[in-house]
């Protein structure tokens, strides 16, 4: 059964229509001069720049994984760390970046390792709090993998924090996920210790 908070659904292809002439009207509304050198490719660069971004709404997570799970006897904790990844709030459309921790205790199924920063990207590629994309990507692991559990903990600064508002420069957010499994004592203080563990 698939969980609730799993999205793997594709958005609608984004449209070829581009957004370089709204992009030219931000920057006249905020007193610049478009037709001024610097600025002349500036709206068709932001428009480049902001599909990327944003590409993992149109990302199929089931053709990602491509056939890369295979089945292992093997019940054990499976971590890949220190996943950088970038992504855009929501709230003001400025990046917040970090990185990620993400492991599952397998059910005689894994996943090719190249697979997780992937998924990480796909969820993080899209307008987001921490708070969703943390759980976004631990419950496709579950539904992708069927795993005893899943835990996942992105580690982040927020420019929106940084450069407005408040202008805390150096703190920092942490969230959690602990799916199956890994709401036990014991599991999770496992994960936390490996994570902690320089390499």
């Amino acid at each position: 059964m698939k969980s609730k908070a799993a999205v793997k659904v594709i958005s609608p292809r984004p449209s070829d229509r581009s957004i370089a002439p709204q992009i030219a009207d931000i920057l006249t509304s905020l007193g610049e001069d478009v037709t001024r050198e610097g600025l002349l490719r500036t709206p068709e660069r932001v428009d480049k720049a902001l599909k990327f971004l944003t590409s993992g709404y149109h990302t199929d997570v089931d053709k990602l994984v491509n056939e890369a799970v295979y089945n292992v006897a093997y019940d054990e904790m499976v971590i890949v760390k220190d996943i950088e990844f970038f992504s855009l709030c929501e709230h003001h459309m400025l990046p917040f970046y970090g990185k990620a921790h993400v492991a599952y205790l397998a059910r005689n199924k894994v996943i090719g390792l190249s697979k997780v920063p992937r998924i990480v990207d796909a969820f993080a590629r899209r307008l987001q709090i921490q708070e969703r994309l943390t759980q976004q990507i631990a419950h496709c692991l579950l539904d992708t993998l069927d795993p005893l559990g899943v835990g996942v903990i992105l580690e982040a600064q927020h420019l929106c924090m940084m450069m407005r508002g408040v202008e805390k420069q150096h703190s920092g957010t942490v969230t959690s996920a602990m799916l199956g499994e890994f709401k036990k004592k014991e599991t999770r203080d496992e994960f936390l210790a490996l994570v902690r563990q320089k390499s």
